[in-house]
């Protein structure tokens, strides 16, 4: 008799610790029953099964073999041949037709007839070792499983651990059951990580090995952004505002463009949130990278336009053949539009996917023009929180009545 009182304790604490499922523990243990039982008393071929009853604490053996014919066996009397793929006969593991039907008339091939075996549970030591191997086995292949489903439908998601060790720059991430690694590439620029500090990443990749499964994370993907976004916007995270493109450097700046069909809502203010909470959220998250939100168009000439932002565009040419934009502005807007070693415009034609050539004028702007810019639909979050950068102190135009921030965040009002 088994002892039911410790096996049923046993499976509750393998359940809870490692959240594998009690159907899958029996299974394990039926399976190492049954290679104890075959490595002890079976015959070469025999297919060997066992079965627990945890309700009467007592386990059973039976042999199964398979129902064949000539179409799926050879006999030792028949040629061998390279073109034959039948297997050899075996009396132990099959059956023929004709003598299944005689057990069960109505049987086929490929049935299953089963043979109770005489129960045993004297196990020998080499027996007794080779049932702990395949239970152990099947435990770590149901634990990997189980990862798997765990994980494997958090793929593409912000998943959050703690920082287990750091490795030659890499470093290894606790899930409890599981290990992510962020590498050096994945990693934001500057960023310092503290054993046993609370982390999180985006989950780009969910691969199964044979030592285990592997979470490979990443801080620089672009859908860590937008999904760092979603957890702080609810009209990005239910689908109302729409993130079309991102374009980052990660740890420096990045540039996003929010696009929404509902006229109600203001796409770039649900992403900024009241007085730049929900921004300045994200942007603490990534190491104080700046973030540039602008409003995406389907018109290309407005959207390279409002991608240069902070900086205003006095006049720009589409060439749909190079696929490319240039650009003039006025001399003070210039080095705005370029940004501090091309960053600005590298960033705007990521975003909008145009080449985009920027180039300075001195021709005098008319008061039509003038009176254009003045109503341009960026403005800068750090005005309206307050404080300056080297972009921001050249364009008074991209402030508003607004106090100043600490950091520079450019954003879009209502167009007049």
């Amino acid at each position: 008799m088994l002892d039911i009182k410790a096996l049923k304790l046993a499976l509750e604490q393998l359940e809870g610790e490692r959240r594998i499922s009690r159907d899958r523990l029996v299974d394990a243990i039926e399976q190492s029953l049954a290679a104890a039982y075959k490595k002890e008393y079976g015959k070469k071929g025999q297919v060997i099964r066992a079965h627990i009853d945890l309700d009467g604490g007592t386990f059973s053996f039976e042999q199964v073999k398979t129902v064949v014919d000539d179409t799926l066996v050879r006999f030792e009397e028949e040629p061998e041949s390279e073109e034959d793929e039948r297997e050899h006969f075996n009396e132990e593991k099959h059956l023929l037709l004709e003598d299944a039907r005689i057990m069960k008339s109505d049987a086929k091939v490929g049935d299953e007839i089963v043979f109770s075996l005489e129960p045993k549970d004297d196990f020998g030591r080499i027996a007794a070792q080779t049932a702990k191997q395949v239970i152990m086995q099947r435990i770590r292949e149901a634990e990997r499983v189980s990862i798997m489903d765990e994980f494997g439908g958090k793929e593409g998601d912000i998943v959050s651990g703690y920082v287990q060790k750091i490795d030659r720059g890499t470093v290894f991430i606790d899930f409890n059951r599981a290990t992510g690694v962020l590498p050096v590439n994945e990693q934001i620029p500057g960023e310092r990580y503290v054993r046993g500090a609370r982390i999180r990443a985006y989950l780009y990749h969910v691969e199964e090995s044979p030592r285990g499964v592997n979470l490979r994370l990443s801080r620089t993907h672009p859908k860590f952004l937008e999904k760092l976004f979603a957890f702080e916007s609810p009209e990005i995270a239910s689908g109302v505002v729409q993130i079309k493109s991102i374009a980052r450097e990660p740890g420096a700046r990045s540039k996003i463009a929010v696009w929404t069909d509902d006229s109600n809502i203001d796409p770039v203010g649900s992403c900024v949130g009241q007085k730049g909470v929900r921004v300045s959220t994200v942007m603490n998250e990534l190491s104080g990278e700046k973030i540039d939100i602008i409003e995406w168009s389907p018109d290309p000439e407005e959207f390279v336009r409002k991608s240069l932002s902070p900086a205003k565009v006095l006049d720009l040419q589409l060439d749909e053949e190079e696929h490319k934009a240039t650009i003039e502005v006025t001399p003070d807007q210039l080095s705005l539009a370029i940004g501090k070693g091309g960053q600005n415009v590298r960033l705007a034609a990521k975003l909008t996917g145009w080449k985009i050539d920027i180039k300075g004028t001195d021709m005098e702007v008319e008061e039509s023009t003038e009176e254009k810019l003045e109503g341009d639909d960026f403005v800068s979050l750090k005005d309206l929180a307050g404080g300056e950068t080297e972009d921001t102190q050249q364009t008074e135009e991209a402030s508003s009545d607004e106090a100043p921030s600490e950091e520079t965040v450019a954003t879009e009002e209502e167009a007049q």
